[in-house]
């Protein structure tokens, strides 16, 4: 990859999409009258992206987002206890900003064996937790022919088939697979959705300028943004509880970013199965063409946290990962997230790894802190588990096993008892 020219900068605007100056009173309007209707307008979306860098603009948002998310889901916010099973390390991608990619002949490179996963499971139940959360490279074995020498061996031809064998393991084993897998198609999808509560794939973004030579997914074809949405729209076709999400600063600009917010509004709304919109900042890595862009100021990083509040509505489930801000953990929670994602107590962040997760009892004593509640939740929100064609029936079975009466996790030892 040619070094990382990063075209628009921590969040600046491109000169093609430049939006009408605005006064924090048309600001403040735009948004009472997005909380009022539920519904953010697009028009209206475009022009307070274009000026988040603004305080006073970013204020408002965050005022109206807080009071959003209070509607639509009181002063809950939720955290899934998992265990992280990077199932192999292996891609065929190579995008600018990524240290969890590795090569065969890197000492570093991993597919764990099905023992390692049984092993790591066990573990993590013991730590009382639930979701078992794989994530691995998009088809290493398209790139290598080590890996499919490897996977023949299994009697295997794809990763996601491998996948498929690894989630049964962690599910007989008690835990409730989420499975982050690059790009899948329909009949991969099918076969995980047998032992998988929910599966998800980051949309990230919808510019296809970052495709270009030199930005940040030129060596990246599994990040083409309408192959990911194609993929987005098979998983509603298939009800299957998804994850998507926004990755902020990896040279996009505010009109894409907002555009990305809406791309994943208008499959949600067709379909109701986006079960949660994470909002991830980039964080640059040592060793990456990236690594020496400016990362997005924690301020900002809670302006578009907000924003897909008001983009997403009121009833939407926003996350925003705390090991990735971890010291504006209030500021986040007036953003209008209902949601921490994963945290782990036996594992790292494989994919951020020089972020470590908080402990779940400072993060619950900070969102405590704040005037809200924190509660743990299974790899389903409760709204998609009162709905069985979003499961396989003996996964949703399980799952309503170790889930309490308001569809959340049950408590530690209520769930080692469950089990």
């Amino acid at each position: 990859m040619v070094p990382f020219r990063n075209a628009f900068p921590r969040g600046s605007v491109s000169p093609s999409s430049q939006q009408p100056i605005l006064s924090r009173i048309e600001a403040e309007s735009l948004v009472k009258e997005a909380v009022e209707s539920g519904v953010l307008e697009r028009v209206a979306g475009d022009r307070l992206g274009a000026q988040l860098y603004d305080p006073l603009v970013r204020e408002a948002v965050l005022e109206g987002a807080f009071e959003s998310k209070r509607r639509g889901k009181g002063d809950v916010v939720s955290v899934s206890r998992n265990v992280f099973l990077p199932l192999t390390n292996l891609c065929r991608d190579r995008c600018g900003y990524c240290t969890f990619a590795k090569q065969p002949d890197d000492p570093a490179a991993k597919t764990y064996t099905l023992e390692e996963v049984a092993d790591a499971v066990r573990g993590a139940r013991r730590a009382g937790c639930v979701e078992a959360l794989f994530c691995l490279g998009d088809k290493p074995e398209k790139a290598y022919k080590s890996h499919r020498d490897w996977l023949t061996t299994q009697g295997l031809t794809a990763t996601s088939e491998y996948l498929v064998e690894a989630c049964r393991v962690a599910f007989e084993l008690g835990m409730l697979p989420h499975s982050n897998a690059g790009i899948l198609t329909v009949e991969q999808m099918q076969a995980l959705k047998r032992w998988n509560v929910s599966m998800g794939l980051m949309l990230e973004t919808t510019s296809t300028r970052l495709r270009r030579r030199g930005m940040a997914h030129y060596v990246a074809p599994d990040k083409e943004p309408e192959v990911r949405l194609r993929m987005h729209r098979e998983a509603g076709e298939l009800a299957i509880p998804f994850t998507s999400g926004l990755l902020l600063g990896i040279g996009e600009n505010a009109a894409e970013r907002v555009d990305t917010l809406y791309a994943i509004r208008e499959v949600a709304d067709a379909y109701g199965h986006i079960q949660e919109v994470i909002v991830q900042p980039f964080h640059p890595k040592l060793g990456t063409p990236m690594q020496f862009v400016d990362p997005l100021d924690d301020a900002e990083i809670a302006g578009w946290v907000a924003l897909a509040r008001l983009v997403m509505g009121p009833g939407a489930n926003v996350q925003a990962p705390p090991n990735l801000a971890p010291e504006v953990l209030e500021l986040l929670l007036r953003s209008g997230l209902n949601d921490w994602g994963g945290v782990s107590p036996v594992t790292v962040d494989f994919i951020n790894p020089e972020a470590p997760w908080p402990e779940l009892r400072e993060l619950r004593d900070r969102t405590e802190a704040a005037g809200q509640k924190l509660v743990e939740r299974l790899p389903a929100y409760p709204e998609h588990l009162a709905q069985p064609k979003f499961f396989h029936p003996q996964v949703l079975e399980a799952t309503l096993g170790l889930a309490d009466a308001d569809g959340w996790a049950k408590p530690v030892a209520e769930k080692g008892r469950a089990a």
